[in-house]
């Protein structure tokens, strides 16, 4: 308690640090600042202020195109204390689809009376500090021995050592992992779910889980530097190159939603390890997360997003960022269980526009939909 009660303390420092720097208020602007809400598509520039258990085997291996030694850019660390977050409403049933174009089709694999949401220092796409290596996945820190429950109801194709390498290795870097093929896709394609670093697995390749049955426990196997849970989305095959972000997977909140965006160059390449601010207008609370690094990861079939943001209360937010020596800042809503996406591009501004349809315009039978 007394953790929790520090952690908290420097986390509210932290975020009147940030909102001092900031380029956004809910009740007023700098000087020359004008809202990007105001004047649609505008710009605004302004001088930019341990030892691992024992396993058996898996009974099974998946097929492989790798090699056996796992590429240098490659791990999965936890590099920061536990975030420090508001109050957090119940999740939302999955699957959740209130548009074509959304997949909240996975509740979260850490219960909700743990810390159950991404460590926000360190999310995918990103880089482990110091270092190029990227994430595929996402963190939750959650402590030693908590259960790992499954994501949704599906077929255990793994469980053990050696996920990256295709066979038993105990030097693997996920350590002990379970991989799920799920009973369900999207757009017809197979989806598999990821869940590393335990300390103990529970579950047999090939045998049939349910949504929240307990897959093992939380620990610190393989490459990390403490115990948490590395989660990962995989569409079509079980490939670490196949990932997809999370936080557009995994149900939100209740009332809730997620921020989505895709901020490029003038040549419309992605702009890299951008840090973003995103600051709540109705709270005063402001979150940061980068742009995607520039390999190992993917975007989203529709959105193309560089940037995911996740649990997000519905709300009104200011949306910031510093870029060649430029601010630039845009107002949008977060909708309840939906993703808001926007485009920024250099020497052009901001956009709300969704992208053109690249995707079938009724959702796909295999993933119900809730209605609003």
């Amino acid at each position: 308690m007394r953790t929790r009660r520090l952690s908290s303390s420097l986390g509210l420092l932290l975020t009147l640090l940030v909102l001092f720097q900031s380029g956004c208020t809910a009740t007023a602007l700098a000087g020359s600042e004008v809202e990007a809400a105001s004047h649609p598509g505008a710009v605004t520039p302004i001088p930019p202020s341990p030892t691992p258990s024992t396993q058996p085997a898996p009974t099974s291996a998946i097929p492989w195109s790798l090699s056996s030694e796992p590429p240098l850019r490659f791990a999965l660390p936890t590099p920061a204390p536990p975030p420090v977050s508001i109050w957090r409403p119940p999740l939302y049933d999955p699957p959740l689809a209130l548009t074509p174009y959304d997949h909240f089709l996975f509740s979260r694999p850490i219960a909700a009376d743990e810390v159950n949401w991404p460590l926000p220092e360190y999310r995918y796409g990103d880089y482990f500090t110091g270092t190029d290596i990227v994430h595929t996945g996402i963190d939750i820190d959650a402590p030693r021995g908590t259960p790992v429950l499954a994501a949704g109801s599906g077929e255990v194709v793994w469980a053990g050592y050696g996920l990256y390498a295709g066979r038993n290795r105990p030097d693997d870097p996920y350590g002990l992992a379970v991989v799920i093929l799920h009973d369900f896709g999207y757009q017809g394609r197979k989806l598999y779910t990821v869940y590393a670093h335990m300390d103990q697995i529970v579950v047999a390749s090939g045998q049939q889980v349910a949504p929240g049955d307990v897959l093992g426990y939380v620990g610190s196997t393989g490459f990390t530097t403490g115990p948490h849970l590395h989660f990962e989305v995989r569409i079509e095959q079980n490939s670490f190159f196949v990932t997809r972000n999370p936080e557009l997977w995994l149900v939100p909140p209740q009332g809730w939603g997620v921020l989505a965006g895709r901020v490029l160059k003038t040549t419309g390449q992605p702009i890299e390890r951008l840090t973003i601010n995103v600051q709540s207008l109705d709270m005063g609370q402001v979150w940061q997360v980068r742009t995607y690094a520039p390999h190992s990861v993917n975007s989203d079939d529709y959105y193309r997003e560089n940037m995911v943001l996740s649990d997000l209360p519905a709300g009104k937010y200011c949306i910031s960022f510093d870029y060649k020596g430029t601010r630039y800042r845009l107002e949008t809503d977060v909708t309840p269980g939906m993703v808001r996406y926007f485009t920024f591009r250099e020497g052009q501004g901001f956009s709300t526009d969704l992208p053109a349809p690249s995707l079938p315009t009724s959702v796909p039978t295999d993933v119900p939909t809730l209605q609003p």
